[in-house]
């Protein structure tokens, strides 16, 4: 079985109880799947905006106002790896989302296909890839039940 936390912990203030229910209704070898806002990251999206004193305040918290204007908060990998552990649903693997295409505002249309394909391809293997997938604006992990 499969349960899907995806963009839902950035608004609970405190995840590891929400979690724990989770990972209690997976079957052994079950997954847990969680896509986070990389509080690791918080400083890129200002940064490269040339936004300077967003990236420097954004390096010493985890909390941050998303798109829609909601203050939220975002999630450490090594937190969220010691958490998995102690739910017994420890971290199998992570992936890094949005490592080169956060700052496209959302109302960009879509390249056209080919460039779209390269694009994806590149995100793909950065998601993958140290350093670049440390450093993307989300983070997607997978626990899986003892």
């Amino acid at each position: 079985d499969v349960v899907l936390c995806h963009g839902v912990l950035m608004y609970v203030q405190e995840p590891d109880a929400m979690l724990a229910g989770l990972a209690r209704m997976l079957a052994p070898g079950g997954l847990l799947s969680l896509l986070v806002r990389n509080a690791d990251a918080l400083a890129v999206r200002p940064g490269l905006a040339g936004d300077w004193p967003g990236a420097l305040s954004a390096f010493d918290t985890d909390s941050y106002t998303n798109r829609l204007g909601l203050p939220v908060r975002a999630d450490r990998l090594a937190a969220l790896t010691r958490t998995l552990d102690g739910i017994a649903a420890p971290l199998h693997a992570w992936y890094g989302v949005r490592v080169f295409t956060d700052n496209v505002p959302n109302e960009t249309p879509l390249p056209p296909a080919d460039e779209l394909d390269r694009l994806l391809a590149a995100e793909d293997r950065a998601g993958r890839t140290d350093p670049y997938r440390q450093v993307a604006a989300l983070l997607h992990l997978f626990g899986v039940r003892d």
